[in-house]
C-alpha cells in the first residue's frame, strides 16, 4: 500500500529531534551534500541558520533558491518561493523547519502542504521537525512541559516518511545551549528555566525516540506483507482486544488502552462476528457498537472480522496484525456448557502459541446470551418442522412403494434427504429432530416387525442407531455449512452495498449533488431521515442537503450538530453527548479536518439507527467524507490555478506596462522638447506614430478587459475579405515599414460571415506581430485560400518561426515565446486577443512554421457555415 501511494511522488525524509540545537539541520545540510556528492541535484529551498556559523558553512555548498518577499502588516516577511522551487524541478530540496506556518497570502497556511505539493511534483524532500510539533503528541508535550505548541504536523506526514532521529543526551543539549550555540545568551538563560530543563528534554527524548520507533515498526510491517512473510516480527508489542457482546466490553477497551500506554504499543480493537451475531438482542449489539466507539475515541484502531467462530476469526486477526499482546474477557460458564462448547481462552492460548493473552474476568449475562440468542432458535420454526414432517411421510411413502426394489440398507440412505433439507433450511435443532423421526419411521414401516418400533435382528438396531448418527453429522455439518453460507451473503452484501455506494458518488464533481446523493443513499439503505450540514462562510452550519426539505432542526438539534463539528465525536440521541436531541449527529472527517456533519433520525422515535446498523453507517460516512475532501481538495485546486494565473498576469501586466507605455511617451516627450527648436515633419510623424503605438497598446489592454469580463457584443454580417485585407494592411503600414506587403486574396473568394470589427483587429494583430518578428527588408504575405469548404486567411512573415511543438502557446495571456510578439516589444496580449476574438465569431486560429521558407504563418480558418452560400439581395421600392 505504501509503495503503491509513492509512485510517481518525491520521497519525504523527515529528521526528527527532541528539541532546537540538537543538530538536524546540520544533519540535513550533510546528507544533502552526501548526495550531491553523488551527482543528485539538491537544492536548499530554504534553511534557517539563526546565525550559527558551523551551519552557514555547510549551505555554502548547495544552490540556494532565492526567497520571496512578502508584504504583511507593514514588515516585508521573506517566506519560501514554492513556485520558484517547482520551475527549478531538482531531485531533492532542503527545506527547513518543516511544521512553520506561512505568512497570510501565500498559497498555503503551512509549510508541510507546500511540502505536499512539492512530493506531488515527483521531488524528493529532506526536512526537519521536532518532536512537540507532532499533532498526536501536542496535549501529551503541553502536560509536562506547560507550553501549548500551535504549530502542527499531521501523523499523516510522518506516517508516509523516511525518520532519521538526530539524538544527543539532555546534558549535552545543556552544555550547547549555555555556550550560546542554540539562542542568544539572555534567551538561553530563560530557556534552561523553562523548556529546556533536563526532565523536559528526558521527556521530549523518549517521546522522540518511541515516534520513530513506530515509524520504523510500521514500515517493516508493510515490508513484511508485501513479502507474503509469517510470524509477529515482534520489535515492538501490539496490542489486540476482542470485543464481545457480553456486559464489561468497555472495561476490556479501557484495559487495553492502559496496557498499550503503558507498553508504548498501537493497539486494535476487534469484534469477530460470526454467525451468531444475527440472532443478538438490540442491547447486545448496542455493547458491541458503544465499545468499539469507545475504542476509535481512545485512539485505537477499530475492526471487523467474520468468521465462522471466534477462536479461528481471532487467531486470523493476530496474525496479520503481527500482534504480540491479546487481551479478551471470560465469563463464568457452566461446566455442561464448557463441556459441549469448550473454553475460547483455553483454544486461544493452545492455538496461538508466541502471544501474551491477558484474559480478565466479565460479568455473567445467562439472561440476554440465553433468552435473547436461544429463545428464537431452541426449538426452530414450526415451517420447519411441519416441511421436513412432510418430506419425511413422502420418502416413507416412496419406500413403500419401491421395498421391492430395494433391500433395507438403500431404503435407509434415502432418510439422508429430510435430514439434508431440514438442517440446511431451517438450521440444527430441525435437522436433528428430521434424524429422529427418520429413525423412528424407519424402523416403524420398514423393519420387522413392521409395524411397531421394536428390533428383532440385531443387525437392523445397529442399522438404526448408524443412521440416526449420520443423520445428527449431517445436520451438524450442514448447519454450520449454512451459517457460513448465511455470514459470507451478509458480508457480501455489505460490501457490494459500499461498493454501490462509492462508485455512484465518486464520479459527481459538484459539492451539492454529492451532500444530496449522501443523504437520499444513507435514507435508502438505512430506512432513517438524514440531514447533512457543513460549514458556512460566516462561521454557522448550514443545512447542506436533506433527505426531506421539510425536516427542520430545533435549537437543541443545532446545538449537538454544532458541538459535533467543533469537537468530531457524535452527539445527540443514543450518544453521551446532548442525548436529548431527535437526531443522532456524526462528523464527516478526513484527517484532521472536520468537513461537516451528518445526522441521523428515525420517524417512530426509536434509536437513531440500529446497533447492527452502526457499523454500515460508519463506513457510509467514511466513504461520504473521502468524497466531499476530494471535492473540496478540487475547488482550492482551481482557486490555486486562479491565483498562479492572476500573479502571472499581475507581473508580465507591470513587465508590460513599464516597457510598452514608457517606450513611447519617451519618444513623445522626446519630440515635443524638440518643438520648441521648430516644427518638422519628421517630429510631426514620430509623434503620430508613437501616439497610434501607445493607443494601440491601451486598446489591447481594454479588448482583453471585455474579453475577461465577457463583454463582446457581436455584429455579424457578410463580409468580404479582400476589403477586410486591404483596409487592415492599411491601417497597419507604420507597423509594417521595411516590409514587403503582398496580397494574395482572390476576388472570387466567398463573403463570410463575421464582426467587421474584431475581424479588423485581428488583422491588424496578426500584421503588427509579422511586422515586429520578420526580418527587415523581408516580404509579408497575407494568403486567402477556399480549400475543402472551408477558408483560410494567412499570414505568413520571414522570421526564425516558432519553437517546434510549442505553436499553441503564442495564443496564450502574456505569453511570451521566439517567434510571436512575446519575443520583441510586446505586450503578450496580441496573439491572445486574436484568439479569443477568433473563437468569439466562430472561427479558429492556427499557428505554425512555414514549410517553404523559414518564418512563422498565422491562418483564420472560417468554417463551412461562417461561408455565405448565397449573396443577399435588397428590395428596391
Amino acid at each position: 500500500m505504501r509503495a503503491a501511494t509513492q509512485e510517481g511522488r518525491g520521497r519525504l525524509k523527515i529528521f526528527l529531534g527532541a528539541a532546537p540545537g540538537v543538530g538536524k539541520t546540520c544533519e540535513m545540510l550533510s546528507e544533502g551534500a552526501a548526495r550531491r556528492r553523488d551527482g543528485a541535484d539538491v537544492v536548499i529551498g530554504l534553511v534557517e541558520t539563526h546565525g550559527r556559523v558551523e551551519t552557514e558553512a555547510l549551505t555554502r555548498v548547495h544552490e540556494i533558491v532565492p526567497r520571496r518577499d512578502m508584504l504583511y502588516e507593514g514588515r516585508t516577511l521573506r517566506e519560501m518561493d514554492l513556485d520558484a522551487i517547482l520551475a527549478r524541478a531538482p531531485r531533492l530540496v532542503l527545506i527547513d523547519e518543516l511544521a512553520h506556518t506561512n505568512a497570510r497570502g501565500s498559497r498555503h497556511p503551512k509549510r508541510y502542504q507546500d511540502v505536499e505539493e512539492l512530493l506531488a511534483a515527483g521531488i524528493d524532500v529532506y526536512t526537519t521537525l521536532n518532536i512537540q510539533h507532532v499533532e498526536s503528541l501536542n496535549d501529551v508535550v503541553a502536560s509536562f512541559t506547560r507550553v501549548r505548541v500551535r504549530e502542527t504536523v499531521p501523523d499523516s506526514i510522518l506516517e508516509a516518511a523516511e525518520i532519521e532521529v538526530v539524538d544527543i543526551p539532555p546534558d549535552e543539549l545543556i552544555e550547547r545551549l549555555k555556550a550560546g550555540k542554540v539562542y542568544l545568551p539572555e534567551e538561553a538563560t530563560r530557556a534552561l528555566g523553562h523548556f529546556f530543563s533536563r526532565a523536559n528534554l528526558s521527556a521530549l527524548r523518549e517521546l522522540a525516540l518511541r515516534r520513530a520507533a513506530q515509524a520504523v515498526d510500521a514500515r517493516m510491517l508493510d515490508d513484511i506483507r508485501a513479502l507474503g512473510l509469517g510470524g509477529s516480527w515482534a520489535g515492538s508489542d501490539r496490542i489486540v482486544v476482542a470485543i464481545n457482546e457480553l456486559p464489561g466490553a468497555d472495561a476490556l477497551v479501557r484495559a487495553a488502552k492502559r496496557l498499550a500506554d503503558g507498553l508504548r504499543g498501537p493497539w486494535t480493537a476487534v469484534f469477530i462476528e460470526t454467525p451468531r451475531a444475527a440472532h443478538f438482542t438490540d442491547e447486545q449489539h448496542g455493547r458491541v457498537a458503544a465499545a468499539m466507539t469507545l475504542a476509535a475515541q481512545l485512539g485505537g484502531s477499530v475492526a471487523t472480522v467474520p468468521a465462522s467462530n471466534v477462536v479461528e476469526g481471532i487467531q486470523s486477526f493476530l496474525a496479520d496484525a503481527r500482534a504480540t499482546q491479546l487481551v479478551i474477557g471470560k465469563s463464568r460458564r457452566s461446566w455442561w456448557f464448557e463441556l459441549r462448547h469448550g473454553s475460547v481462552v483455553d483454544r486461544l492460548v493452545r492455538a496461538t502459541p508466541g502471544i501474551a493473552i491477558h484474559v480478565m474476568p466479565m460479568a455473567d449475562d445467562l439472561a440476554d446470551t440465553q433468552r435473547g440468542t436461544r429463545a428464537r432458535t431452541r426449538w426452530g420454526s414450526p415451517v420447519g418442522y411441519g416441511v421436513t414432517s412432510a418430506i419425511i411421510a413422502a420418502v416413507t411413502i416412496g419406500g413403500v412403494m419401491l421395498q421391492p426394489e430395494f433391500d433395507l440398507g438403500n431404503l435407509a440412505l434415502l432418510y439422508l434427504l429430510p435430514v439434508m433439507v431440514g438442517a440446511s433450511l431451517f438450521g440444527l435443532r430441525t435437522g436433528l429432530y428430521a434424524g429422529l423421526a427418520s429413525s423412528l419411521a424407519y424402523n416403524f414401516f420398514f423393519l420387522p416387525p413392521v409395524g411397531t418400533l421394536s428390533i428383532s435382528n440385531p443387525e437392523n438396531a445397529v442399522s438404526v442407531v448408524v443412521l440416526l448418527g449420520i443423520a445428527a453429522a449431517t445436520s451438524q455439518l450442514t448447519a454450520r455449512v449454512r451459517a457460513q453460507a448465511d455470514l459470507a451473503t451478509a458480508s457480501a452484501r455489505t460490501n457490494a452495498t459500499l461498493t454501490g455506494f462509492l462508485r455512484q458518488i465518486a464520479g459527481v464533481n459538484d459539492a451539492d449533488v454529492a451532500a444530496q446523493m449522501i443523504c437520499d443513499d444513507v435514507r435508502r439503505l438505512l430506512g432513517v431521515q438524514v440531514v447533512l450540514l457543513g460549514a458556512g462562510d460566516s462561521g454557522d452550519l448550514p443545512v447542506l442537503a436533506a433527505s426531506d426539505p421539510a425536516y427542520r432542526l430545533d435549537t437543541m438539534d443545532n446545538a449537538a450538530a454544532r458541538w459535533a463539528f467543533d469537537n468530531g465525536t457524535s452527539t445527540g440521541r443514543g450518544s453521551g453527548t446532548l442525548a436529548a436531541s431527535d437526531w443522532l449527529f456524526q462528523p464527516l472527517q478526513a484527517g484532521d479536518r472536520v468537513l461537516g456533519v451528518l445526522g441521523v433520525a428515525n420517524e417512530t422515535a426509536g434509536k437513531a439507527v440500529r446497533a447492527d446498523r452502526l457499523p454500515l453507517l460508519s463506513s457510509l460516512i467514511d466513504q461520504s467524507a473521502l468524497v466531499l475532501e476530494r471535492l473540496r481538495l478540487q475547488t482550492e485546486m482551481r482557486d490555486v490555478d486562479v491565483v498562479r494565473t492572476r500573479d502571472r498576469l499581475r507581473a508580465a501586466l507591470l513587465s508590460s506596462v513599464g516597457h510598452d507605455l514608457r517606450t513611447p511617451l519617451t519618444a513623445v516627450i522626446a519630440a515635443a522638447d524638440e518643438l520648441q527648436h521648430g516644427c518638422t515633419p519628421e517630429l510631426i510623424g514620430t509623434i503620430r506614430s508613437e501616439a497610434a503605438r501607445l493607443n494601440r497598446f491601451v486598446a489591447n489592454l481594454l479588448d482583453m478587459a471585455r474579453i475577461e469580463a465577457r463583454a463582446l457584443s457581436l455584429k455579424i454580417e457578410a463580409t468580404d475579405l479582400s476589403d477586410a485585407v486591404t483596409g487592415a494592411a492599411h491601417d497597419a503600414r507604420r507597423a509594417l515599414e521595411g516590409h514587403q506587403v503582398r496580397l494574395d486574396v482572390p476576388p472570387d473568394l466567398p463573403l463570410v460571415r463575421a464582426d467587421p470589427q474584431l475581424l479588423h483587429h485581428c488583422l491588424l494583430n496578426l500584421l503588427d506581430n509579422a511586422g515586429r518578428y520578420g526580418q527587415p527588408g523581408t516580404e509579408i504575405v497575407i494568403k486567402g485560400r477556399n480549400m475543402l469548404g472551408e477558408i483560410c486567411l494567412a499570414v505568413l512573415d520571414r522570421g526564425p518561426g516558432l519553437p517546434p511543438g510549442r505553436e499553441a502557446e503564442v495564443f496564450e495571456t502574456f505569453r511570451r515565446l521566439e517567434g510571436s510578439d512575446r519575443a520583441v516589444g510586446g505586450t503578450g496580449l496580441g496573439l491572445a486577443i486574436v484568439k479569443a476574438f477568433a473563437e468569439a465569431m466562430g472561427m479558429t486560429i492556427k499557428a505554425s512554421n512555414r514549410t517553404d521558407v523559414a518564418g512563422a504563418a498565422f491562418a483564420l480558418v472560417f468554417p463551412s457555415d461562417l461561408i455565405v452560400r448565397e449573396i443577399p439581395t435588397r428590395s428596391v421600392s
